[in-house]
C-alpha cells in the first residue's frame, strides 16, 4: 500500500485522480492511501481546480505542534553523533519543511518519493538517511546516488565529504567513510583503479560514467542498501538516460534496498507512485512526501515580464541589468537549434556574453556556464562564483537543475523556458536561502505572441507574473 504525505495545505489528490485528463489511466484506490497534513490554514483562497469542500477540513485536521524539532532531534539515535556535529557547524540545526516531514519515514526503512520546492533540503534529507544506515567496516559501495549533471554531481559529493568528515576527536577508531564522485569529464582510468582497491562507501554518478563501470564489470552493486535518483523526472524525461536508469532500478531486487527519488517537479505524480509499484522500482509501501503542493515555488520570489521585440531582445536586457544592478545573478539562454548550428551562426549564448562583457565594464565577473564548454572550465566558473563577492552567470538550462548558488538574487530569462517545469527550476536558482523572507526577482524577456505561453504557466504553477514597462 503506498501512502502520500503532504505538507502545508492538505492536497484532495483524489478529485483529482479522477478527473484530471493528464493521467493516462485510472489507478486503483487500494494503491494509495492518505495522510493529511499535520498543520493546514483554515481559509483558501485557491482555484477552482483545487477547491475543498468545507465539510472535509473538520474531519482529518491536526493541530499544529507547538514545539518545533530540531535536526538533532530528529537525527537522534539514528545518524552517528560526529555526522549530526558536522551538520551543526555548517548551520543545519533546524530542519526544513521537506526533512521534518521525510526524516521519520526514512528512518523507518520505508523507500520514498520527495517532492518539494527547489532549495528546501531534500539533499540533506537523503544524505542523513544514507549515513544513518551505513557501515564503515564493510570495503563495498553501500550507497548510490544518481545525478543527471557534473555540476549537481559535484555539489551533493561536496555536501557529503563535508557530513563524512571525522572532527579529530579521540574515540572511535572506525574506518572514514568515502565518497567518490564518478561523473561524466572525469578520469576513468583514476576512478578504475580506485574501485579495484577500496570501493567507496557513498558513490555520487552520472549514468553516462556508472553504466560504463557496470558494463565491464568493475563495478559491483550488490551490497547496495540506499539508492538515491535524484532530479528523478529530468531522468525520466531524458531519451539519452532513461533506458539505463529503468536498468539499474531492475538490476537488483527493490526489497534489498531502500529506494528514493528526489525533484522538486514529478509531473503525473501519482502515476509515477503507481508505476514505482507496478514496475518493482520500489517497495509497495513506497510513500510520496509532498510539501506545500499548492505553492511549487518559493513564496518570496517576485515574478514580472517585460515585453518587446524580437530584435530589442539585447538591448532591454542590457536595460534591466543596468535598472536592477544585481550583485549576483543568472541569465538563462535557449539551446542553438540544429537550423542555426548547420548555417554556421555563433551560439546565441555566445554572442550575449560578448555584448554583455563589452557593455557591462563595471560589472561584477560575467561568467559562462553551458554544455558545450569543457567540463574543467565549468568547474572553475562554479567555483569562482562560491568563493563570494558578485557575479552575471550567462548559463543554458544545465545550471537549471539543482545548482546551489544561495547567493543568487536575479534571475533573467532571455529566452522563455520550453515548458512550466523548465521555468519552476530556473527560478528555483534564486530563493534558495532556508528561512529568509528577502525578496528574489525572476524576469522574463518575452514578444508579446510569447505572453500566452508565460500565462499557462502561471496557472499550471500558481503564480502571479506582473508586467514591467521600461
Amino acid at each position: 500500500m503506498a501512502i502520500c504525505l503532504h505538507g502545508t495545505h492538505l492536497h484532495y489528490l483524489s478529485s483529482i485522480t479522477n478527473q484530471n485528463p493528464n493521467f493516462p489511466s485510472p489507478i486503483p484506490r487500494r494503491s494509495i492511501s492518505f495522510i493529511h497534513n499535520r498543520s493546514i490554514k483554515t481559509s483558501y483562497s485557491l482555484s477552482a481546480r483545487f477547491s475543498i469542500r468545507a465539510s472535509l477540513l473538520s474531519a482529518d485536521v491536526v493541530t499544529e505542534q507547538t514545539h518545533k524539532p530540531s535536526l538533532r532531534d530528529l537525527c537522534q539515535g539514528h545518524v552517528p553523533e560526529h555526522v549530526l556535529r558536522r551538520a551543526e557547524d555548517v548551520g543545519y540545526v533546524l530542519p526544513t519543511d521537506v526533512q521534518e516531514q521525510a526524516l521519520p519515514i526514512l528512518f523507518s526503512g520505508r523507500d520514498c518519493i520527495l517532492h518539494s520546492q527547489t532549495g528546501s533540503g531534500k539533499t540533506l534529507a537523503y544524505l542523513l538517511l544514507i549515513f544513518s544506515v551505513l557501515s564503515t567496516r564493510r570495503s563495498t559501495v553501500q550507497a548510490l546516488i544518481i545525478v543527471p549533471t557534473r555540476e549537481l554531481g559535484m555539489q551533493v559529493t561536496k555536501v557529503a565529504r563535508t557530513l563524512a568528515a571525522k572532527s579529530g576527536e579521540p574515540g572511535t577508531e572506525q574506518k572514514p567513510c568515502t565518497v567518490m564522485a564518478l561523473l561524466d569529464g572525469g578520469t576513468l582510468r583514476r576512478h578504475k583503479s580506485w574501485l579495484k582497491a577500496e570501493p567507496p562507501t557513498i558513490l555520487v554518478a552520472t549514468m553516462g560514467s556508472l553504466s560504463q563501470m557496470l558494463d565491464k564489470n568493475i563495478l559491483k552493486l550488490e551490497s547496495i542498501r540506499v539508492l538515491v535518483i535524484d532530479e528523478v523526472d529530468f531522468m525520466f524525461n531524458s531519451s539519452k538516460q532513461i533506458s539505463a536508469v529503468r536498468k539499474l532500478l531492475n538490476l537488483y531486487s527493490a526489497n534489498s534496498r531502500q529506494t528514493i527519488f528526489a525533484s522538486a517537479s514529478v509531473p503525473q505524480h501519482n502515476r509515477f507512485l503507481y508505476d514505482c509499484i507496478q514496475q518493482k522500482w520500489t517497495k509497495s509501501d513506497v510513500v510520496h512526501v509532498h510539501v506545500n503542493p499548492i505553492e511549487p515555488m518559493p513564496s518570496c520570489l517576485h515574478h514580472r515580464f517585460v515585453i518587446c521585440d524580437k530584435n530589442e531582445r539585447h538591448t532591454t536586457l542590457l536595460s534591466l541589468v543596468q535598472s536592477d544592478a544585481p550583485q549576483s545573478a543568472i541569465i538563462f539562454v535557449g539551446e542553438q537549434s540544429e537550423k542555426s548550428k548547420k548555417a554556421g551562426n555563433a551560439p546565441p549564448i555566445t554572442t550575449l556574453i560578448d555584448l554583455l562583457k563589452s557593455s557591462l565594464a563595471g560589472c561584477s565577473d560575467i561568467l559562462l556556464l553551458d554544455e558545450d564548454v569543457n567540463f574543467n572550465s565549468r568547474a572553475v566558473s562554479l567555483s569562482e562564483m562560491r568563493q563570494g563577492g558578485g557575479y552575471l552567470l550567462v548559463s543554458t538550462d544545465i545550471a537549471a537543475r539543482g545548482v546551489d548558488l544561495p547567493e543568487t538574487t536575479h534571475i533573467y530569462n532571455f529566452d522563455l523556458p520550453k515548458d512550466a517545469v523548465s521555468y519552476l527550476h530556473r527560478a528555483g536558482r534564486t530563493g534558495r536561502k532556508p528561512f529568509s523572507d528577502n525578496k528574489c526577482i525572476v524576469t522574463s524577456i518575452l514578444t508579446s505572441e510569447e505572453q500566452f505561453v508565460l500565462r499557462r504557466y502561471e496557472n499550471e504553477l500558481m503564480f502571479r507574473c506582473e508586467e514591467l514597462f521600461l
